[in-house]
């Protein structure tokens, strides 16, 4: 949505006689961008569209620089007779374009000329610029690689939706993608790896099959040329000091055993990183490096950073002399071994800082000491580029509780394509505000942008790609341009329309649960309901039932909120044109503590809290996976809930459901504890547990356990549950001494 828009009677019509026309301020760059358009326009219309210098008079587009105006901003003013367009850089006039392609029919972004359309766009004044200067898509394609022209076209979907940056990220411990000539043996052994697991990795399933490749110079050259065209930024990542087992494969001596390994087939971490302790790594780096700054004109250079092991380091000899050499020492909180990698971090930074690039990493670059004039990614949650900020660096918002594409867009994913977990729907995108309340606005200012991340693990073809994008990268594209107060759900869906035309005549296989029903709901603790808002792309007629049955055209038409006051399971569909979507469903389970008002003594982990404490008695239950947004986490703090039953109600059982799930530091409380009160105040103990802690892996299964408390019928009106997470991570853990997480989906009561 442009953040200024008058809307004026009248259309301007394309025709055989429309000019494109400009005046003589306008620089090479935009010229070529003028030029671009012309031909676009004349593929798809079948008109010869004619480019001139000078005023062009009426049924032109004509196009005039305005310096004093902000990059990347514009001003689009159509007319009856006349489109004027206004901009001060070439990505200022690129981004008005975009805007006029939305006006005009779905056809302009064809690929040959459309018989029996009327070019028409609806008059109007536009006034917009956007957001945030870095808008950014990230790319994975060391797991699975995508062929130079697949990546064109996803480049294409990014200007289409006025993005401005393509994080590419070009290496991984499963492959090499990138030629370097100096180490030709990263792309002749790197880029290949035996056999690739087949499905999640605890399957232990190959496919015994060779995968590998990667780009050329020259063919890096000519994506980096064709994102240029269309004003995007290349930015190139290679992964270091962690995820290097391709390198390491393919030159043992970077590593610190020296061993020979293998590239890895599974997904996941690995020990095998770079030996911080040598020379001859720096070396290594830095001519990489060299070779990746002359191929990408980029100012960021990534590297990274992330799920480093520090487990070769604490062993290897030449890294602890690196430790002793330096003065590097642990403390309170990190190890001299984590201080090692910021170490790695900081003479990496100071190379690129030297040819004139930045460094930019994932969050894990904060964990010790960082040069401020680092950059931040912000991928686990939001909580690293909070901190980053009020430390005094650029951030990129990335949190993977928003704007992870390889996670699911629908709960139902026996219908879905294997994804690596999690829920995110296009409506959970789309509500994302990068600048945290928390932040000052000062601190808010260091927000830069927003990005969003696909990981290809379960992304095997271009096909699948398109439909872990779209149309989550329509709603990502707003809230990276658009003003929050010029943001509405309604409107996005309604205006999505346009784009939904574009994806069907491209035959692009987009995800098309937002052609299904979307529910929503509030938890409403003044009325003690559950009010469920039912939306649909467009205005077509939703149905829907209370009682599991399934609805047809002959049940209750939705037009206003549900108020749940009992266990119901709403289904519901849309029909257009006679033709019925796919049925949502969501069974919402009541209990005496359901909908009822609630409040935290400790506060949720800022990664985890989702929609805060109403999500513990929304009459919704989560699954064995963590990052459905039906659980919400705790971090060091106990999850202690007091629940107000609005009135002395009789009870004598009290649940909490809590996940287990070891590998990713999630276990069930150590103690569950439930109080009762009549007034609020004076609470007495009905139920005090001390629960074991898990011993091992031995016997453990990643599941949703519940906590229960029984004890002889009273009479309360306040309950407080009790349920404490692991403070110390026990020894055979990975966690071992950090505080463990703990999550909590719903409390009964009965």
């Amino acid at each position: 949505m442009p953040n200024q828009i008058e809307p004026k009677s009248g259309e301007f019509t394309i025709d055989k006689n429309t000019i494109i026309a400009f005046d003589g301020s306008l620089d090479s760059a935009t010229k070529c961008v003028v030029a671009g358009f012309a031909s676009d326009l004349s593929k798809v219309t079948g008109f010869d569209i004619t480019v001139e210098e000078g005023d062009g008079g009426k049924n032109t587009i004509f196009f005039k620089t305005n310096a004093d105006m902000a990059g990347e901003a514009y001003q689009l003013d159509i007319e009856q007779k006349r489109i004027d367009i206004a901009a001060a850089d070439a990505p200022g006039f690129f981004y008005a374009i975009q805007t006029l392609k939305q006006l005009l029919p779905a056809q302009i972004y064809g690929d040959s000329a459309a018989d029996g359309i009327e070019w028409k766009a609806n008059c109007a004044y536009i006034n917009d610029a956007p957001r945030f200067g870095y808008r950014g898509m990230h790319l994975d394609i060391a797991r699975h690689m995508f062929s130079v022209d697949e990546v064109k076209s996803f480049i294409d979907l990014l200007a289409m939706h006025k993005l401005n940056r393509f994080h590419w990220h070009l290496t991984d411990d499963q492959g090499w993608r990138i030629e370097i000539k100096k180490y030709p043996e990263l792309t002749e052994t790197g880029a290949w790896r035996n056999e690739t697991v087949v499905g999640h990795p605890d399957n232990n399933e190959f496919d015994g099959t060779l995968y590998g490749g990667f780009y050329t110079q020259d063919e890096i050259r000519e994506v980096v040329k064709y994102a240029a065209e269309r004003q995007i930024t290349v930015v190139p990542e290679i992964d270091m000091p962690g995820h290097m087992v391709a390198a390491v494969a393919s030159y043992p001596q970077l590593g610190c055993t020296g061993k020979q390994c293998e590239v890895r087939t599974t997904w996941g971490i690995s020990e095998d990183v770079l030996c911080v302790g040598k020379e001859e790594t720096f070396e290594f780096v830095e001519n990489v490096l060299t070779e990746i700054m002359e191929l990408f004109p980029s100012e960021y250079i990534h590297i990274g950073g992330d799920e480093c092991p520090k487990t070769r380091w604490e062993k290897c000899p030449k890294c602890q002399a690196r430790i002793k050499e330096e003065g590097i020492k642990g403390d309170s909180l990190h190890s001299a071994e984590t201080y090692l990698q910021s170490y790695f971090n900081n003479r990496v930074e100071k190379f690129l800082k030297e040819h004139g690039r930045k460094l930019i990493g994932w969050d894990e670059i904060l964990e010790g000491d960082l040069s401020k004039s680092a950059t931040v990614m912000s991928w686990r949650g939001e909580a690293g580029g909070i901190e980053a900020a009020k430390k005094g660096h650029d951030v990129i918002m990335t949190p993977q509780t928003f704007l992870y594409f390889d996670y699911y867009q629908s709960l139902d994913r026996e219908n879905e394509p294997i994804a690596i977990g999690g829920f995110i729907p296009v409506d959970l995108v789309y509500n994302y505000n990068p600048v945290p309340d928390s932040l000052t606005p000062e601190e808010g200012e260091r927000i830069l942008g927003v990005q969003a991340n696909l990981w290809t693990e379960y992304i095997p073809d271009f096909k699948q790609l398109i439909y872990m994008t779209l149309p989550r990268l329509d709603a990502l594209s707003e809230i990276a341009w658009t003003q929050p107060q010029n943001k509405n759900w309604d409107s996005f869906l309604d205006r999505l329309d346009k784009n939904i035309q574009v994806y069907n005549m491209k035959g692009l296989n987009y995800a098309k649960h937002l052609l299904d029903v979307n529910l929503s709901f509030e938890v409403n603790d003044s009325d003690g309901t559950i009010d469920v808002t039912l939306k649909t792309q467009g205005k077509a007629p939703i149905y829907y039932t209370l009682d599991g049955s399934t609805p047809d055209m002959s049940s209750k038409t939705y037009s206003t909120p549900i108020k749940l006051k009992k266990t119901s399971t709403v289904k519901a569909l849309v029909v257009r044109d006679s033709v019925e979507s796919n049925i949502t469903e969501c069974e919402f389970l009541f209990n005496k503590a359901t909908a009822k008002k609630i409040s935290l003594d400790q506060p949720a982990c800022v990664k985890y809290k989702y929609d805060g404490e109403k999500m513990l008695v929304d009459g919704l239950y989560g699954d064995s996976s963590f990052n459905t947004g039906r659980y919400i986490g705790f971090e060091g703090n106990d999850l202690v809930a007091t629940i107000d039953l609005g009135k002395d109600t009789e009870i004598s059982q009290v649940s909490v459901g809590v996940l287990c799930d070891l590998a990713n530091w999630i276990f069930p409380a150590e103690s569950f504890k439930v109080q009762v009160s009549a007034d609020g105040k004076v609470y007495s103990t009905v139920s005090d547990q001390k629960l074991p802690v898990p011993a091992g892996y031995d016997g453990y299964k990643q599941e949703r356990q519940v906590l229960t408390a029984e004890f002889a019928p009273l009479t309360a009106r306040f309950v407080k549950i009790t349920a404490a997470c692991v403070k110390k991570g026990p020894q055979w853990h990975d966690g071992r001494g950090k505080p463990l997480f703990l999550f909590a989906d719903e409390i009964s009561i009965k």
